[in-house]
């Protein structure tokens, strides 16, 4: 199908390999970012370059006129929304930044694609949707009326505002519930490159809960081959009016521990523990029931977590000046 994709936060992890894949596969492809210091530009700008991705246009999806000007111009097919102000304990502190990006930015972006006819929205939702579940795995189907942060809580207010669209407009939305995304090129903020950065600079891991966590770690290729296939099965439906949602996971928990410890075994290095309590906003547990992905795509993810831990490490000794220095200061819980 001839399509014309725009990618928002294409200077982001997943959005930058997103980019990079479907250049490479021949599909008309804008990125746009808006370059946010939440972490390091410079990095950012050498995630491009690393991966080829040359034309990223600076653009804030808040921007409402831009975002309009944009689309009248380039009359996009399909729009996967990636653009979003990350981080759950950041949330704690500066909850406004969420409101404009979050939640302003992603109506902006319903608009433009309503306006402009766009055929398919596509959007970054979170598995931190699922909150404080009690459930061993986390499936679709679930309730999530309890998200434990704001940062949650907007990702959430985003799935309803889609199906709401959905409902009124006959729009065909899909939402992408990830989990725990790692690899190359990852956000610096994330345990991953954190306690990599630790390890290598020689500095106490910071390890909340005591250590007592698991996560549903994914190989952010496995992401983007979901990605990929969830845009090229839900156009080849031809479905109009319809709002979907998908885990996107490895679909298998990991405990935390057994995960530093097979980085530290593939850095060849150790580091001494700082043993701290639970964050307000984190959970437990993280575990994503894939099946409903599977049926509709053919597909599970099929990095081994040992295998991508040490193709990570590797990264991060080949780019150890873009490790982050030093963990996150704990958010202090407020009165």
């Amino acid at each position: 199908m001839n399509m014309k994709v725009l990618v928002t936060g294409a200077a982001g992890f997943i959005g930058a390999w997103l980019t990079k894949r479907l250049t490479e596969d021949g599909v008309a492809t804008v990125g746009i970012d808006s370059f946010s210091d939440y972490y390091s530009v410079s990095y950012k700008r050498a995630r491009l370059d690393a991966l080829g991705v040359s034309h990223c246009r600076l653009l804030d999806v808040s921007d409402r006129e831009a975002l309009e000007v944009l689309f009248r111009r380039e009359r996009f097919t399909h729009v996967i929304h990636l653009a979003a102000q990350a981080g759950v304990r950041y949330s704690v502190t500066h909850p406004h930044v969420y409101g404009q990006s979050n939640l302003t930015g992603f109506l902006n972006v319903l608009e433009a694609c309503r306006q402009h006819s766009v055929r398919h929205l596509y959007y970054a939702s979170s598995s931190s949707v699922y909150g404080h579940s009690q459930r061993e795995v986390f499936s679709e189907e679930d309730p999530v009326n309890h998200p434990a942060s704001l940062y949650a809580a907007t990702k959430r207010a985003n799935e309803l505002m889609a199906d709401s669209y959905a409902s009124l407009y006959g729009m065909s939305l899909t939402g992408m519930r990830f989990f725990t995304v790692y690899g190359p090129w990852g956000r610096p903020d994330m345990a991953p490159m954190l306690f990599a950065g630790s390890i290598m600079n020689h500095q106490p891991l910071q390890i909340f809960n005591h250590g007592q966590m698991a996560r549903d770690f994914t190989w952010v290729g496995d992401v983007i081959e979901a990605i990929m296939r969830l845009l090229n099965t839900c156009c080849a439906s031809g479905e109009t009016g319809r709002h979907q949602i998908f885990n996107i996971g490895r679909g298998e928990p990991t405990a935390l521990m057994d995960f530093i410890t097979w980085l530290e075994e593939a850095l060849g290095q150790q580091a001494p523990r700082e043993w701290l309590p639970m964050q307000d906003g984190d959970v437990t547990r993280t575990w994503a029931d894939t099946s409903r992905l599977e049926a509709v795509i053919n597909y599970r993810p099929t990095m081994p977590l040992t295998t991508g831990v040490q193709h990570l490490a590797q990264w991060c000794l080949d780019h150890q000046q873009w490790l982050p220095t030093h963990q996150v200061v704990p958010v202090a819980k407020t009165a």
